[in-house]
């Protein structure tokens, strides 16, 4: 099915069409259940004012109930003005509960005598200091972090490590950035977080498109095709495909590889965690 906004155009791309509500209900019961499983049945995740936290948060709510889920604003001293007012917007949308909490004076405490650290370094600072606090309000609520990474992020490795792209559980993450969008839309997230400029918003005047150098919408096709269709780049570049771009994107897929696994360990025993240690009945289930 295509996704469309009632304002605003915008549509899947053909390759990516997907039915949104049998999506929406397959990960509304993985929350709900990866949580009970886990032993927990409230939520926690940072909400951003964009629309991948907006997704996350409307399926959290919808899994576990409002009063279960916090939606925590982080917002640092140069983040935009409309990031905080649409997440409050989110919130009041979902009736789910909130907390506000400023990274500022964290991050310009430990910035004080690095004044040299280039922009790079403080939007990781920041990345990481934001997880921490939702780690800290996980363990006072006894709640699960949701991750909000989609699947084209995952594979470009465009996050954090320990970051944006920690989490308990992550119901996003199988998801292209253009297939959020139009889940997001059926969960009636408004088409204005759906469809604005993407940003981490870890600087000023950052655009997720600008620093992966294409738009959203061909990226998820390329992505799509070279990784779910198993095609190789010199078909790729057959279908219309830049040759420069399936380049870059080959590059950056290959290269953040270490950010897509479990820290590796050493093998030196029969048992390895991570390695041999793997499935429920090792856990005693």
């Amino acid at each position: 099915m295509m996704a469309r906004a009632a304002g605003p155009t915008f549509e899947v791309p053909a390759e990516l069409a997907f039915d949104a509500s049998a999506a929406a209900g397959l990960l509304v019961d993985f929350i709900r259940r990866e949580s009970l499983k886990a032993g927990f049945s409230r939520a926690v995740l940072g909400l951003s004012g964009g629309v991948d936290s907006a997704a996350a948060a409307a399926l959290a709510v919808r899994a576990l109930g409002p009063a279960n889920v916090v939606c925590a604003l982080l917002p640092y001293r140069t983040s935009r003005p409309d990031s905080l007012s649409d997440a409050r917007g989110v919130v009041r949308l979902l009736g789910a509960r909130s907390v506000r909490l400023a990274i500022t004076p964290m991050i310009d405490a430990y910035f004080a005598r690095r004044r040299g650290a280039s922009a790079l370094r403080r939007g990781n600072k920041m990345a990481r200091e934001r997880m921490a606090v939702l780690y800290d309000l996980s363990a006072r609520e006894r709640a699960l972090v949701v991750g909000t990474s989609n699947k084209t992020e995952l594979l470009l490795g465009y996050g954090t490590v320990h970051g944006d792209l920690a989490c308990a559980i992550n119901p996003l993450g199988d998801l292209y950035k253009t297939q959020v969008r139009g889940l997001a839309l059926h969960l009636g997230v408004h088409p204005r977080i759906v469809l604005k400029v993407a940003t981490a918003d870890l600087w000023p005047g950052q655009s997720d498109e600008e620093e992966i150098g294409a738009l959203y919408a061909d990226v998820d096709r390329l992505l799509h095709l070279l990784i779910d269709r198993r095609a190789s780049p010199e078909e790729a570049v057959a279908r219309g495909f830049p040759r420069p771009m399936v380049r870059r994107i080959m590059r950056r897929v290959r290269d953040s590889q270490f950010k897509r696994r479990t820290p590796l360990i050493a093998k030196v025993s029969q048992r390895t965690v991570g390695i041999d240690f793997l499935y429920p009945r090792d856990w005693g289930c």
